[in-house]
């Protein structure tokens, strides 16, 4: 007689402990594509909790995703902060104009409670209703944004730059305001019932600034706000590059690194085996183009890439689906991780090279 199949979480802990599970984990990081399986647009879909609970089991149950993903938009938080949220047909809701207007203006802000945000207590109420449908079936993930890459939202993204090289001594309080946030609004995610934190940090990417000024600056942030949220934690950093900072991340305490398409995924997996998971990479935005044959292509190779020994989750390279991905191109990734995700794997071990693997274009 076989063995049962494992269930998602256990497939998920068994990866995260370095050790081959029945299958590579699959996440399909899906934000909006629940509207559309109830019919509605997508304001309406995020207006109350129970339609969001509704669309992450129906897409759970379609594509045999591995996890459940509550995250509303990135714009919840700088809502919560007084901000408005402008939202459209085919994207993800989006920030409306910065709160923090001039660098003054830090000295007299103060960082908002989650029990007083309606729009965050309806991302805890999803939370709470997911937990009681899946028990500790599934993976439940929260999300916040980094301290270190909220401003963006908050002022744009010039003017923190220049606070941020100009103004040390406001852009460290600013970081002190996000960082007391960052970590109520985790904990109050986990104590809700989410299982992880994915911890989005795009400007510590070493895409958008130098690996010696994430060492100065967005690390001792990371540090600092991962020692307070009492839970796992997986880094991710939103398409960007990390390959040059690799080695700095362990030490803050993730068990997961989001990686980028930019990235060789063999040369990241070669680096991180036994010290942390990888989570990736596929193109989201070339996935809106994909026929069903390269998307089987692309699972392929990044299961070659780091699927060996464990320590690997397939999952998209910026953390949510783009609205038009099509349901037959995600129908097909779910068929090609069950057909060459399945320990122990078919495919042969992908060697490191020099330069990230170039995925098929139409």
């Amino acid at each position: 007689m076989s063995a049962r199949p494992m269930t998602s979480l256990e497939r998920v802990l068994t990866t995260l402990g370095h050790r081959e599970p029945d299958r590579v984990p699959l996440f399909l990081l899906l934000t909006m594509h629940g509207a559309r399986e109830l019919g509605l647009s997508l304001e309406t879909y995020f207006s109350r909790p129970e339609y969001v609970i509704e669309g992450q089991l129906r897409l759970r149950g379609k594509y045999r995703n591995d996890c459940l993903y509550p995250f509303f938009y990135a714009s919840v938080e700088t809502e919560a902060w007084g901000g408005d949220v402008f939202y459209t047909d085919d994207g993800p809701p989006n920030a409306g104009p910065p709160i923090i207007r001039t660098p003054e203006r830090i000295r007299t802000l103060e960082p908002p409670r989650v029990a007083d945000c309606p729009c965050l207590l309806k991302v805890l109420e999803t939370i709470s209703g997911l937990k009681a449908a899946v028990g500790d079936e599934a993976p439940i993930i929260g999300v916040v944004m980094s301290p270190f890459s909220l401003p963006v939202m908050q002022m744009g993204f010039e003017a923190y730059l220049n606070l941020m090289f100009e103004q040390p001594d406001l852009f460290e309080h600013l970081m002190r305001l996000n960082e007391a946030f960052c970590i109520e609004w985790a904990n109050a995610q986990l104590a809700a019932g989410a299982t992880a934190i994915c911890y989005f940090d795009p400007v510590s990417s070493s895409t958008i600034v130098s690996p010696e000024h994430f060492r100065r600056t967005g690390l001792q942030v990371a540090m600092r706000t991962l020692a307070g949220i009492k839970g796992p934690v997986a880094l991710h950093f939103a398409s960007g590059r990390c390959m040059p900072i690799l080695d700095d991340l362990p030490p803050t305490g993730a068990a997961v690194i989001g990686v980028s398409m930019l990235d060789d995924l063999a040369a990241l997996k070669q680096a991180a085996a036994g010290k942390v998971s990888l989570l990736g990479n596929l193109n989201g935005v070339e996935m809106r183009r994909w026929t069903p044959e390269q998307a089987e292509a692309q699972v392929k190779a990044a299961i070659a890439a780091a699927g060996h020994g464990g320590g690997f989750i397939l999952s998209d390279n910026h953390g949510e689906i783009p609205y038009q991905v099509p349901e037959d191109t995600l129908l097909a990734i779910s068929e090609a991780v069950h057909r060459w995700g399945t320990y122990p794997l078919a495919v042969p071990r992908e060697q490191a090279s020099s330069s990230p693997p170039k995925g098929p274009r139409s």
